[in-house]
């Protein structure tokens, strides 16, 4: 056990030395804390919960597992009856930061090596994708109204007093600080277009489809190719990442590469150039869009991405070019966010009074009554805005790819069970060619005492992953 929760025990459970008079006085994490303490068990949880990564919000399975070997015998043999409770903490494996940070890292972490090995090759990937033509592009929402911005300027400055038709001034002389809750707030709630903003998450998915689709079509009018043959010469491949701006609008940043027309492990034609790909990304961006029929509620829409469209070529060799490792890195910590991060929740919406009680600001409660107010419309019920109101109506994954881009999480988790019994291997533990397991869910979470202890050995398995990076450098 280490010392930090040593200490923590040691000073809760002091307080027994003043008899029972002092007890009834105690909290019930106090209490809760001298019950922890007093459990025969309590350094087995601990090993648990360490081995779970000091998980926030642990899953509990109860079962058993039984190796056998090729003749069908029994070899290893394994269940929950023994353990704390019954039953073994496993990581919850949940993506977002605010809602676990360990587990959080992984899933950056398996992003991380997603992206950067459909960069330079690894994990499955030929390393020969490096010489590749890349482009690292960012799409933007459009703008649905002027709002606050945070930097060392004023916020909005202009030459004269303006004010929009609601009587508001369309200027803010304050210089927000990043952490100031009115930055992406709208200037006038009354001229922000809420309607516009929701629907455009609610396509955002058909925007992106379109544009890939329209950046394959300018590569084969550009080579004089039917679109239809593009394949038989070259092949189109993304990673794409989403972000949540402040504003709470999601952007997109995405990995787009050139591939043979065998895939990655063949080499595009020399016409194919970055130069080529980024003319090819830039014409789309500008001109793709999507068409909404006219309804009563909103009238005539047509969705494009908004006006900052930035598009780089890759090129390790060239001076001043982003390297594999920064890109992938960059990509990866917008994997663990969530609109939470930009001031929305991060779990369902069952009605509409939990978006008057939110803890949000008043723009984005206004954005998630857009999404309840237009779901309940039946001209918009197939795109489900009230299911996915916590997410301001937008319906995809953070990180989405090609199938032929790179390796996926499925593999990666893979490599880590190899991982782990190579290492049982090791150490002489035997483990069957057939595994026969029975498990069934008991619950989730900690008491107020058990979330205390597993909040130290998070600081200490982090503390322990500075210490070694030091060692490192």
């Amino acid at each position: 056990m280490t010392p930090g929760i040593v200490s923590l025990i040691r000073d809760r459970h002091s307080s027994l030395k003043y008899g029972a008079e002092c007890r009834r006085v105690l909290s019930d994490i106090d209490r809760d804390f001298i019950r922890l303490a007093n459990e025969p068990q309590f350094a087995r949880w601990r090993n648990q919960v360490e081995r779970a990564g000091g998980c926030e919000n642990p899953i509990y399975l109860a079962g058993r597992v039984t190796h056998y070997d090729s003749e069908g015998f029994s070899v290893a043999h394994y269940e929950t009856s023994l353990e704390p409770g019954g039953r073994i903490a496993v990581r919850c494996g949940n993506r977002r930061r605010s809602q676990c940070e360990p587990c959080s890292r992984i899933h950056s972490g398996d992003s991380y090596q997603i992206v950067r090995a459909g960069m330079v090759g690894g994990k499955g990937t030929p390393e020969s994708v490096g010489s590749h033509p890349q482009v690292f592009l960012t799409l933007t929402a459009p703008s649905f109204g002027a709002v606050h911005r945070a930097g060392s300027t004023p916020c909005r400055v202009r030459a004269s007093d303006i004010k929009c038709q609601h009587g508001r001034p369309l200027t803010c002389p304050v210089r927000h600080a990043e952490d100031d809750r009115r930055v992406g707030s709208a200037l006038c709630e009354e001229c922000y277009d809420y309607s516009g903003h929701v629907l455009w998450h609610a396509h955002a998915g058909e925007l992106w489809n379109r544009t890939v689709r329209n950046i394959r079509r300018f590569l084969a009018d550009a080579i004089g190719v039917n679109r239809s043959r593009l394949n038989d010469h070259v092949q189109l491949v993304f990673a794409k990442v989403a972000e949540y701006q402040r504003r709470g609008a999601v952007h997109f940043h995405a990995i787009m590469r050139l591939d043979g027309p065998d895939g990655a492990a063949s080499l595009p034609p020399d016409w194919a150039t970055p130069d080529l790909l980024e003319s090819a990304v830039r014409a789309a961006g500008a001109s793709t869009s999507v068409p909404l029929n006219h309804t009563l509620a909103v009238g005539p829409r047509v969705l494009t991405w908004g006006r900052q469209i930035d598009v780089r070529a890759l090129d390790g060799a060239a001076e001043g070019s982003m390297s594999a490792e920064t890109v992938a890195a960059y990509l990866a910590k917008y994997v663990s966010k969530s609109v939470g991060d930009a001031g929305g929740v991060d779990s369902r919406i069952r009605s509409y009074e939990e978006i008057r009680c939110a803890s949000a600001s008043t723009h984005i409660r206004a954005l998630m009554g857009a999404c309840w107010r237009l779901g309940a419309l039946a001209e918009f019920s197939s795109l489900r805005l009230r299911a996915w109101a916590h997410t301001l109506g937008y319906r995809g994954h953070v990180l989405t790819k090609s199938p032929a881009y790179s390796t996926t999480f499925g593999r990666l988790r893979a490599i880590r069970v190899e991982y782990v019994k190579a290492r049982a291997s090791e150490n002489k533990t035997v483990l069957g060619s057939l595994m026969v397991s029975a498990w069934r869910y008991v619950g989730r979470g900690y008491t107020p005492a058990e979330g205390e202890i597993a909040r130290g050995i998070r600081e200490d398995l982090e503390e322990n992953r500075r210490i070694k990076r030091w060692g490192l450098e």
